[in-house]
Order: structure tokens, then sequence, then C-alpha cells
């Protein structure tokens, strides 16, 4: 039995303003989001790790490192994993967007699958290079758990088209806080999630953080 755990990384300056993040912005954890990776890390400390997949980003990569040390793995980083591409969007408020491209954020809003952040992807672009990590992945773990460590709309992208959900309706199908973990396991009718956005893991403190 193959199970996926996937975890979003904790909070960033960007997360805690409600920014745009994407794959051109390589913004490192808070303190906080670094706490975040820690209590994952110890929380799961019993858990035995086939593999340990990350994308390349700091946010994630220091993340994947700090929890693949406690058992001497070393993290593959697969750039299927990085965030979705913002474009002109990366950095700037949902505010600042709507003011400033306001016609293209409507139609992103309405139907991310199709249309792109201003010179970004779309969420179609996100799942199939998503989806060929996953592939790769079943392909050379036929058990066990995996975990992978990757970003907010890049999960809920792959967690959509694993269970046969519209990737445009991402956004507003799946949450996915920072510091979550959700799970898929491979059961005999396909892909079965058991848990969506969980944070256990996460003190009180650490799960009433502003930002997204």
């Amino acid at each position: 039995m193959l199970e996926l755990y996937f975890l979003r990384h904790g909070q960033t300056p960007f997360s805690r303003q409600n920014r745009f993040c994407g794959s051109g912005t390589d913004a490192p954890l808070t303190p906080e989001g670094l706490e975040m990776a820690q209590a994952f890390a110890e929380y799961y400390k019993g858990t035995r790790w086939t593999e340990i997949y990350s994308s390349p980003l700091a946010r994630t990569k220091v993340t994947a490192d700090l929890i693949a040390k406690q058992q001497n793995i070393v993290p593959i980083l697969a750039n299927g994993l990085t965030e979705i591409a913002y474009g002109k969007w990366e950095s700037k408020t949902v505010e600042e967007v709507e003011r400033e491209y306001h016609d293209e954020h409507l139609s992103w809003t309405a139907d991310p699958a199709w249309y792109p952040p201003t010179g970004g992807e779309t969420a179609i672009d996100v799942a199939v290079r998503a989806l060929g990590v996953i592939q790769e992945i079943r392909g050379k773990c036929g058990d066990g758990k995996v975990l992978i460590v990757s970003h907010k709309a890049t999960i809920r992208i792959i967690l959509c088209s694993l269970l046969g959900i519209d990737v445009g309706r991402f956004r507003y199908r799946l949450g996915c806080p920072v510091g979550s973990v959700s799970v898929v396991r491979s059961g005999d009718h396909g892909p079965l999630i058991e848990v969506v956005g969980g944070r256990d893991h996460l003190n009180d403190r650490l799960k009433t953080l502003s930002g997204t």
C-alpha cells in the first residue's frame, strides 16, 4: 500500500502578508515557519519514510532537509513540485493585482485551469509537470510512505487531479493552510484521501497565526 503525504511548507513573509508567492519568488521561512517544520518532524519522528521528495525552492527544501536528517535520508528535488508561476503578480497583494491586472485576474479567478496569471502558468500546466513526479514515485515506490514537500497551489492541483476534481476549482474545493499535511492512500478503487489540510502536529499558537 502506497501512502503519499503532501506537506505544505510553513509560514513565509509572503504567506503572512497574503501576497502571491510562486516559483518566481524564492521566499525563506519565517522563524514560525521553521517551527512548523520542526513540529512536523517531531510529530512524525516514528514514521519511516520510503522516500522524501521536495520542490527545490528554499522554503520547501529547508523543510525537507530538516525532516530527512532525522532518518539519514537525502531528499529528492523535483522541479515538477515547484509552486505555480505567478508571472507579473509575484510578490503583489491581491488588491494590487486586482487594480493593475483587473481583467486577467477576473479570468484567472473564474477558471485558473485555462487562464494563467499574467505571464504565469495555468493549473493545467502545473498538473502536467506535478503528476509526472507522482508517476515517478509510483513507479519507484510500490508501497510504504512517501513524503512530498511542496506548495499551496501545487498540492491542491495534485489532489484535484488524483481525485477527479476539475483542477479549475482547486482554489475553492480543498484547503491547504501553511504547515498542513494531506494524505492520499492507494486503495483498491483508486486514490483515497484520508486527510486534507491536517495540522494536528502544530500547537495552537502556530495554528492561529495570521496569513494564508
